[in-house]
């Protein structure tokens, strides 16, 4: 565990512990509500999880880098950025990811659309954000985002 995550468990541990001695019965309240919704979000999270990892061995790093470099910019670009939307990653793993696809020959337009809507977009999470949030609303974020993440993309290719 790195010193981050200690700090963010210390921090509330001590935060737990402070709204226990300010109001035990709303404290305990709380944390029997929250987790009851973990329990009622569980399967979607076990599920996402499960099709996370299979994504992951379906689409390998040499496997994205082989797909997007044979293809003119502008189809790359929104080749990598739709391969984004179905490959949820947590950003700690996504930007070493996208270093091996820059390594590996693919430029740096696709691998900034890639890696945006990577952590922007989420096909996989649809069901558990539309519980959460509705269908309108899931729709809607997730189609702002793929059209930022372009435009993002672009403007980082103009950038550098």
């Amino acid at each position: 565990m790195d010193v981050f995550t200690a700090g963010v468990w210390v921090l509330t541990v001590g935060f737990l512990v402070f709204s226990f001695v300010k109001d035990k019965h709303k404290t305990k309240e709380s944390v029997k509500k929250a987790l009851g919704m973990g329990k009622g979000m569980l399967i979607s999270i076990i599920s996402i999880i499960l099709a996370i990892g299979l994504l992951l061995a379906i689409f390998t790093p040499e496997s994205i880098a082989v797909f997007v470099e044979k293809q003119n910019v502008l189809i790359a670009t929104i080749s990598a950025a739709l391969l984004g939307t179905v490959t949820l990653v947590p950003a700690f793993i996504a930007f070493p990811l996208v270093g091996t696809l820059i390594n590996g020959g693919v430029g740096i337009v696709p691998s900034v659309s890639f890696i945006t809507t990577l952590t922007m977009v989420g096909v996989v999470t649809f069901p558990l954000e539309i519980k959460s949030f509705g269908r309108k609303f899931t729709f809607i974020r997730n189609a702002l985002s793929f059209i930022f993440a372009i435009i993002i993309a672009l403007v980082m290719g103009v950038i550098i």
